[in-house]
């Protein structure tokens, strides 16, 4: 088990300028990874299609921080179902049936469990979307292979030690292919 560390609920944040270069196959992001985590880019992305094995390693991200905020939901819904019965069977409607305790735990489980359960799934969700920014209906597209069957490095202009021409002749060096220069849309 690890410890929490704050920078494992870092929010995604979209950038308008930069450099991006086409890879072609996961082995060849991997490597363009590792090479630019090597070079000391921070805050540099891979847009993939598909999850690629290995590609958190090569780029350096922390280990993410929902499995945290699903433990402390599914205690929260466990709290709840527990005082919430515990409450109304002892007192507001304190029914002495069959002889039985007011506090008879064993009858709380499927309730506890379907809140826990239910706690720990709604509040992923919603970390999940307040980390990644969605919905947002306009993310700007940067190539239309993308989200089919190619590869990308992502280098913003807020990366330190940013320089156009050398971060263009880097991705190009990397292999990388159809590099582009992205601008704000309304600088075109």
């Amino acid at each position: 088990m690890y410890l929490p560390k704050l920078e494992q609920f870092h929010k995604y944040k979209e950038m308008d300028e930069g450099v991006f270069g086409i890879f072609e196959t996961p082995e060849a992001i991997i490597h363009a990874a590792e090479k630019t985590k090597e070079k000391d880019y921070i805050g540099f992305d891979c847009i993939l299609p598909y999850p690629v094995h290995g590609i958190d390693e090569a780029m350096g991200t922390p280990r993410s921080g929902l499995p945290w905020i699903t433990f402390v939901a599914g205690i929260f819904g466990c709290a709840i179902g527990i005082l919430f019965q515990y409450l109304t069977h002892a007192y507001d409607w304190p029914l002495n049936i069959s002889g039985k305790s007011l506090n008879a735990w064993f009858a709380y489980v499927p309730i506890i469990f379907e809140l826990t359960v239910f706690s720990a799934g709604i509040y992923t969700v919603a970390a999940l979307c307040f980390l990644s920014g969605i919905p947002k209906a306009t993310r700007r597209i940067l190539h239309p292979d993308l989200t089919s069957h190619r590869f990308a490095l992502w280098i913003p202009k807020s990366a330190k030690g940013y320089n156009e021409s050398e971060v263009v002749s880097f991705v190009k060096n990397l292999g990388g292919s159809e590099v582009t220069v992205v601008k704000p849309e309304n600088q075109k």
